[in-house]
């Protein structure tokens, strides 16, 4: 786009631009930066913002941590969880036992697809909750408490 363009408008242009890519890669699953929306359109990081808006808006994208954009496709089934409670939910599942060693940070990060400081702030919450011992070096985590159930009583 022309830099004498007029401002309004332009990022409902840009959006409709990554709206179409997006139908048209059934394998998108990642939107463009906001870096690359500048550049490839010459607009400023504020449109290239209130395109990320328009298109959350519409339930086409949501952000992830680290300032990316993720796809969001009708029919996906993913976690949308805050972390920690996804991290406490492996106590569950895997049915492990107070005294239990929980898994490392390292494994965590790669099977939830975070860094590992991430994990490790994640963590960090979940041991200030109680669940968790606390890290040391070389000595593993291990469980203190059983998360509560958070299912509501059916009647």
């Amino acid at each position: 786009m022309s830099q004498q363009a007029s401002p309004r408008g332009t990022f409902l242009k840009i959006a409709d631009v990554v709206r179409a890519q997006i139908e048209a890669d059934k394998g998108m699953s990642e939107l463009p930066s906001a870096a690359e929306l500048m550049r490839d359109h010459g607009v400023s990081r504020g449109v290239a913002l209130r395109v990320f808006a328009a298109l959350q808006k519409e339930g086409l994208a949501e952000p992830v941590p680290g300032g990316r954009w993720r796809v969001v496709r009708h029919g996906d089934n993913v976690d949308r969880r805050p972390l920690p409670e996804r991290l406490a939910s492996v106590i569950t599942e895997e049915q492990l036992k107070v005294g239990e060693t929980f898994p490392s940070t390292t494994e965590l990060s790669t099977r939830f697809g975070v860094s590992r400081p991430t994990v490790t702030k994640a963590l960090d919450k979940l041991e200030s909750a109680g669940l968790l011992s606390e890290a040391r070096q070389g000595k593993r985590r291990t469980i203190r408490a059983l998360p509560k159930r958070t299912e509501s009583p059916e009647s």
